[in-house]
């Protein structure tokens, strides 16, 4: 089984994230920031991958550290979870609509972290969540998952609609990248055969 738990306690987050790559889609979220557990909750159900996420954070500050100390927790379980990435596909790609919104997420499970992000959201906060924010999240993300990824938001007027896309094209690439290649059982996908 591929999965992994990771614990993250610093002077301004504690947080503990578990990850089951080969999940049925079912998690648990609790990260104080309801919009982000939204978010979180797109790559449980478009993934099936299963996670249980519980975050405190110094929200009473700001939000910034939680959602990138969540970004970092969550992509050190899945590099732990991912292992020797044998026998993966490595790549995965998503277009998702919503409404007007269309988004495309691109991976490549390099080892190498490099992230593009391009989304010009239509508003500064969703509810009360800064948007600045998603750019932390998924810069925390591929750091530590050893990952990289384009995301690109490529139309959208509402900024909930340009989220939601984000996450949901981010949760099938990556359901995408991570998935046995029946073909190349037990082989690296690399010619470097190194990941």
């Amino acid at each position: 089984m591929r999965s992994a738990l990771v614990t993250r306690n610093t002077l301004e987050t504690q947080i503990s994230a578990s990850i089951n790559l080969d999940g049925k889609g079912e998690g648990r979220l609790d990260t104080g920031l309801p919009f982000l557990d939204h978010m979180l909750d797109q790559i449980v159900r478009h993934g099936l991958i299963d996670l249980d996420v519980q975050a405190k954070g110094d929200l009473h500050i700001d939000a910034h550290h939680t959602v990138e100390d969540v970004g970092i927790t969550l992509g050190q379980a899945f590099h732990q979870a991912l292992s020797d990435k044998k026998g993966i596909r490595r790549y995965g790609h998503a277009y998702v609509p919503l409404d007007e919104a269309l988004s495309r997420v691109v991976i490549d499970l390099s080892g190498r972290p490099g992230l593009e992000f391009h989304v010009d959201f239509t508003r500064a906060r969703i509810g009360e969540f800064d948007v600045d924010l998603f750019y932390e999240f998924f810069q925390g993300f591929v750091n530590h998952a050893g990952m990289t990824l384009h995301i690109d938001n490529l139309r959208g007027r509402n900024a909930h609609h340009q989220a939601e896309t984000v996450f949901k094209a981010f949760a099938r690439a990556l359901r995408m990248a991570i998935e046995p290649d029946p073909r190349a059982a037990g082989t690296l996908p690399s010619t470097k055969g190194a990941l």
